[in-house]
């Protein structure tokens, strides 16, 4: 029995419904019914295996090259896929043609791409284009957004798959935050940068989209990827705040400035032999883990009952403590931004826009401020922000601020802020001694 008839069975959509269910009531099945002629290309090119759908999609590829001349002889096709056996070739034709794929004009016997061919082609060179590239799927769906828009055919699915993406990345790198690991925090941010350049250009595209043609749930969707993006780039300075925070509470194990962070990236990079070799007489005893499950606590509870009747018995206990010398305290020099902020904010003797003390240099570096004002008197702000907390100015965000109003900014990579000032604290009433 060949292959097409062990399936043929399993043909009938119906097999696969509920009972007196109908395939075109079903709001998912009625649209890729509705496209049934074009969905039948994709099929045809990709049932097989995989050295026969590249074979088809190269002689596809081969034929749509040819802009100017689209109308192809068997001859010319015989020199352009010289590399390919002529057998293999007439059957790949052959399919191509039975799916309407390829026409074969036979009053002028000449081959030219179907309409649906030619669709499926393009498709699958703009998914190729971005395959190559690392986190590519966002510059993908960006080109989805744009091509719609300008026709005026954007699609709310797209619109989903760019917003699920988002809601991805943006889950990925709360949890490397929520973690507290230095690692995974420099790994999102890695990430981060890669992707930057693609949040950018789907900002552009939404930007130009045009009303016209447009849904409310279109245009709500569309909100949600720009609000959601803007939260994805704010985590520049979460990532910059959460690693300064495990850089002041890295152990230094040496006078060197030798740390436990760059011992343990330097262990990750060994192998198991290496760290087998490293670990060979290094240990003198063996570690006896206690798990806090019912069970064991039993045993324990049975071991000290033993222990007591026989005090003789043999117990592990830990080396003594090796002689190293003092670590002294590293003096750790604060980031030119706090010490920039320090500079402004000491000869503050009126009311400054946020704006003017935050924005400068680069946007990661504004992010960076503009993270360090809530710590403006603080009473329990880090050793490193006790000179910021302790200076007598005070933020005061604008009332148009809890509505989620930004002010325009347009300069060193901020184009808007939340409206607020920076102003000196008021000085305290004076007191007067009276005689009594």
């Amino acid at each position: 029995m060949s292959q097409h008839s062990a399936r043929s069975p399993a043909a009938s959509l119906g097999d696969f419904l509920a009972a007196g269910v109908v395939a075109e009531d079903v709001p998912p099945l009625f649209p890729l019914l509705s496209a049934r002629p074009l969905l039948a290309a994709f099929v045809a090119l990709f049932r097989g295996g995989d050295e026969e759908v590249l074979i088809r999609l190269a002689v596809l590829k081969g034929i749509g090259t040819r802009a100017e001349s689209p109308f192809w002889s068997p001859r010319e096709l015989e020199e352009q896929f010289v590399w390919l056996d002529a057998v293999k070739l007439d059957t790949v034709l052959k399919r191509l043609r039975e799916h309407e794929l390829l026409i074969w004009d036979g009053e002028q016997r000449l081959y030219h791409l179907a309409p649906s061919g030619r669709m499926a082609l393009a498709a699958i060179d703009l998914m190729l284009q971005f395959a190559a590239e690392e986190d590519a799927e966002l510059g993908f769906l960006a080109s989805q957004v744009a091509a719609g828009g300008a026709v005026g055919r954007l699609s709310a699915d797209t619109l989903r798959h760019l917003l699920a993406r988002l809601a991805e990345l943006e889950a990925q790198f709360a949890a490397a935050v929520a973690s507290g690991s230095e690692f995974r925090l420099i790994a999102a941010q890695t990430r981060l940068q890669s992707v930057w350049k693609w949040m950018e250009k789907g900002t552009a595209v939404l930007s130009g989209l045009s009303e016209e043609g447009f849904d409310d749930a279109t245009w709500r969707l569309a909100q949600e990827i720009g609000a959601r993006q803007s939260r994805i780039m704010r985590m520049t300075s979460v990532f910059q705040r959460e690693l300064a925070a495990i850089a002041r509470q890295r152990v230094h194990l040496s006078q060197g400035g030798l740390s436990s962070s760059e011992v343990a990236a330097w262990l990750k990079g060994l192998d198991l032999e290496q760290i087998v070799a490293l670990a060979d007489g290094a240990l003198s005893i063996v570690a006896e883990p206690v798990f806090v499950l019912q069970d064991v606590l039993l045993d324990i509870a049975e071991a000290e009952l033993i222990d007591r009747q026989h005090p003789d018995r043999r117990r592990s206990s830990l080396p003594p403590p090796a002689a190293v010398a003092t670590t002294q305290e590293l003096p750790v020099e604060p980031p030119p931004e706090l010490a920039d902020l320090l500079q402004v904010l000491r000869h503050l003797d009126s009311p400054l826009p946020v704006a003017d003390v935050v924005v400068g240099g680069s946007f990661r570096s504004a992010s960076y401020r503009l993270s360090l004002l809530p710590f403006l008197g603080e009473e329990k702000a880090p050793p490193d922000l006790a000179p910021l907390a302790a200076l007598p100015v005070q933020l005061l965000w604008s009332a148009v601020a809890a509505a989620g109003e930004l002010a325009a900014v347009d300069r060193a990579e901020v184009a808007a802020i939340t409206p607020g000032v920076i102003a000196p604290l008021p000085s305290p009433p004076a007191t007067h001694d009276f005689p009594g």
